[in-house]
């Protein structure tokens, strides 16, 4: 039977590096990725894709927490506003996926250049997790690291710097190990626990 592979579902370029290497190391077919620009506009959309999600074409959808006022089984029903259909799985990174990527504190650590003792261990509980990596950043002994990821002196309404997400992906894509860092993000865990169960609904090679 031929696989047509999963669809990814995110709001930005980070996010679709995340779910698609935790999705092909996992063994799934990922058939194409969308990318709706921001969390606004793929919360729009989570409602058609859950109504939409039938054979062979599953989707799996990641966003952020973002709020500590809330939690993920809210925030999925108040996006769904019904029933998950078993070919749609919504993910919910606590707080954000900064947080997932920090959490393989010794990939990222070599990666900074910093002690792996200077990053949060509970990566999940850290509020603002973008901000976070960008103070990490500052304390890089890499040059070029720093200019990228820390906005300039100049820029005032830029959190990041002008290469962060090009310098993340490659990250992700080159050094992340998402099973070690699903050791420190109990979201993660749950992520990669869920997608490690469901590989039977899921199409794979």
């Amino acid at each position: 039977m031929k696989s047509y592979g999963t669809i990814i579902a995110v709001e930005d370029q980070l996010s679709d590096a995340i779910a698609t290497k935790i999705l092909q190391k996992l063994g799934f077919v990922v058939a194409k990725s969308i990318v709706y620009n921001g969390y606004g506009n793929l919360k729009k959309k989570a409602e058609g894709l859950n109504q939409n999600a039938r054979k062979p074409y599953d989707i799996f959808m990641l966003t952020d927490l973002d709020s500590p006022k809330t939690c993920p089984p809210t925030l999925i029903q108040s996006w769904i506003k019904g029933t998950l259909n078993l070919g749609f799985f919504l993910r919910v990174a606590v707080m954000e996926v900064e947080s997932w990527v920090m959490a393989d504190q010794h990939a990222f650590s070599e990666f900074l250049q910093i002690p792996a003792t200077q990053i949060p261990y509970k990566t999940d509980e850290i509020l603002d997790p973008k901000q976070t990596l960008v103070s990490l950043a500052k304390k890089s002994k890499c040059t070029s690291l720093r200019r990228d990821l820390i906005p300039g002196k100049g820029a005032k309404t830029s959190k990041v710097g002008p290469r962060y997400n090009t310098r993340l992906i490659e990250f992700v894509q080159n050094y992340w190990d998402f099973n070690r860092a699903a050791y420190v993000s109990p979201s993660l865990k749950k992520t990669v626990d869920r997608l490690q169960s469901t590989r039977s609904i899921l199409h794979t090679d």
